[in-house]
């Protein structure tokens, strides 16, 4: 199956997804490409930084599942094909913006799609200032989150409030758990 974690900027989308893997088995996290570059201490690993060149002739060559431009930056994300081995491997787990999500639903309509939100416009806030974001980005990240939630309300089979990591992430777990007991019995 694949699961697809979206979400506003700032809500909290990487960091509930690295504890659910740390507790959910058989989900392979597949890493998108960005042409941004790295924040202050992020992970080199959280994203493959890359080129628009490299980034365009991937597109070109139809190896992304979904890609899109952040609206206001020109950044380019996108979600690599996962290898032959997923589906039998275990399960995919996305972590995308709405613009994928939307993508990834049109081609794979069976995708279960997770919206996640912040419990407060302030609260989401304090996180972009946190993870290192300037003022503007903050700003047009905060526009853009509030038609982001209202779309991906429409568009969610699920809406989780990451108001509190662990009952968050318990709430995200037990999604996936229900729908592969739900795929077992079919």
């Amino acid at each position: 199956m694949i699961f697809v974690v979206c979400g506003p900027g700032g809500v909290g989308k990487g960091t509930l997804v690295k504890r659910v893997l740390g507790v959910v088995g058989g989900i392979a996290l597949s890493r998108s490409w960005t042409t941004r570059s790295p924040r202050q201490g992020e992970d080199p690993g959280s994203y493959v930084f890359v080129g628009r060149q490299d980034f365009e002739a991937k597109v070109r060559a139809g190896g992304f599942l979904e890609w899109t431009e952040f609206p206001g930056t020109g950044h380019l994300y996108g979600t690599p094909r996962p290898e032959p081995c997923v589906g039998e491997c275990g399960d995919l787990l996305l972590e995308i913006e709405l613009d994928g999500a939307r993508q990834v639903r049109r081609d794979h309509p069976d995708a279960v799609v997770i919206l996640i939100v912040a419990p407060s416009i302030s609260v989401q806030e304090e996180r972009l200032r946190g993870r290192g974001d300037d003022e503007e980005s903050v700003a047009r990240r905060l526009a853009v989150g509030r038609d982001e939630e209202r779309l991906g309300r429409e568009l969610a089979d699920h809406v989780i409030v990451n108001d509190e990591l662990e009952r968050a992430a318990c709430e995200l777990a037990g999604i996936i758990e229900t729908y592969r007991k739900r795929m077992e019995t079919t």
